[in-house]
């Protein structure tokens, strides 16, 4: 793609404006972002998010995380497992109503900026931070929180009036350098998280992916087995191949475009073996909120895509 090509697609022609008609790869990865979102609201429906597991596995994430956070999460469940049946249903209506207010144009700035404050609502309260303090984060759950990316994904595809040069679409709203920053602190977080101690045993990671096999039909379970047969007895090797993988992919933004295309491609690899290690979200368990981060990531990547062709950048 010629650079005039590219720059026109991430710019509006004068009296354009940012609400064209026509759709820039920032307003389709937002229409992603709110199928996400539209997707955890009807799992919140599901009739297991109505009986007392809900609650419960709200504050299991308590466990191990110092008390600033261990106690709002442990009040919070205590009032969800009260109120049960009112509450979930109004979780369940937010994470709608987000999803459609983001394919809305009208509202796609009111239900970003109500997407951020949800997520960290949600990170802090239902995920214990994502277990970032208790020494529990788990790549297989998603760490550093599944729920965190959806916030940081409505920054970074926020409709900025002013448009700021950026090679990708994730760089325009912030500009292009934050939005390195903010990739690589969450890449290089994964590679700190898969260097922890419990990957590096013989059964690792494969320990973790074989639970997630639980409770899943045959054509999820088969590859998530094989999957964690395959790692068994190699916890330390995957340990390190996973954390150098992962702190390729978050330096490599910084460098021109054609290897940072080769960074970005293996960010969506890594992506989709992580859902995988997740059993994809447990989508079919009949007990998840959300699909966990392996989508999320996926989303992500996208939205940092090189779309210019630059030289020694």
């Amino acid at each position: 793609m010629s650079e005039s090509l590219a720059i026109s697609r991430a710019v509006p022609r004068p009296g354009e404006g940012t609400h064209a008609a026509t759709m820039d790869a920032r307003r389709e990865l937002q229409l992603a972002l709110g199928a996400l979102w539209l997707l955890d609201g009807i799992l919140q429906f599901q009739p297991s998010m109505f009986t007392k597991a809900f609650p419960d596995m709200l504050a299991g994430t308590s466990a191990g995380n110092p008390a600033f956070v261990a106690s709002p999460v442990t009040w919070s469940a205590a009032l969800i497992t009260h109120h049960l049946v009112v509450l979930n249903a109004i979780f369940a209506t937010v994470q709608v109503a987000l999803g459609l207010g983001i394919a809305w144009r009208p509202a796609v700035r009111l239900a970003l900026a109500a997407s951020v404050l949800w997520s960290l609502a949600v990170w802090f309260l239902g995920e214990g931070l994502g277990g970032v303090l208790s020494g529990t984060a788990s790549l297989t759950d998603g760490a550093p929180g599944a729920v965190i990316l959806y916030a940081l994904l409505a920054v970074l595809l926020w409709p900025a009036r002013e448009e700021r040069p950026a090679r990708f679409t994730a760089g325009r709203a912030i500009g292009e350098k934050p939005a390195l920053v903010l990739w690589t602190v969450l890449w290089a977080s994964m590679a700190f998280f898969a260097s922890q101690p419990g990957y590096r045993t013989p059964s690792g990671l494969s320990g973790e992916i074989k639970e997630m096999a639980g409770g899943q039909p045959a054509w999820v379970t088969w590859p998530v087995t094989h999957l964690a047969s395959l790692l068994a007895g190699q916890g330390l090797l995957t340990a390190c191949l996973l954390a150098a993988a992962f702190a390729v992919t978050a330096l490599g933004l910084w460098l021109p475009s054609k290897p940072a295309r080769a960074a970005i491609v293996l960010a969506l690899l890594l992506a989709a073996f992580l859902w995988l290690t997740q059993g994809l979200g447990g989508l079919f368990t009949g007990g998840s909120t959300d699909p966990n981060s392996g989508p999320l990531l996926v989303l992500l990547a996208l939205a940092y895509w090189p779309a210019t062709e630059t030289e020694g950048a």
